[in-house]
């Protein structure tokens, strides 16, 4: 999962980088978190009672769906090029969303 700021502050980079004028590049953060991380990190930051609740895979995906085990972009490209480091941690992109639906009501 990756902060929006730091997708934006990465395209614009690259928008502007001539190395990567037609080269393709992974925008992430390098961390893996899985489904379960994250529901349970919801869960703490917001003080929810409610229970995670685990979903088979074939009722959750249509028939012939592949989920891979894992979801790591490779930024080691974006690093070289732009000296790119995400700046904004998990915690704080879910702490930055539940205040802001908050606030929404």
């Amino acid at each position: 999962f990756t902060d929006v700021q730091d997708t934006v502050r990465a395209t614009f980079g690259l928008g502007l980088h001539a190395a990567a004028v037609g080269q393709v590049f992974n925008v992430g953060n390098g961390h893996v978190v899985t489904i379960n991380e994250l529901a349970a990190k919801v869960k703490a930051l917001t003080r929810s009672r409610s229970e995670i609740v685990h979903v088979p895979f074939d009722r959750a995906y249509e028939a012939g769906f592949e989920e891979p085990r894992q979801r790591v972009p490779d930024i080691s490209k974006l690093r070289r090029t732009l000296d790119f480091t995400p700046a904004v941690d998990l915690e704080t992109t879910l702490r930055n969303v539940i205040e802001f639906e908050r606030r929404q009501g």
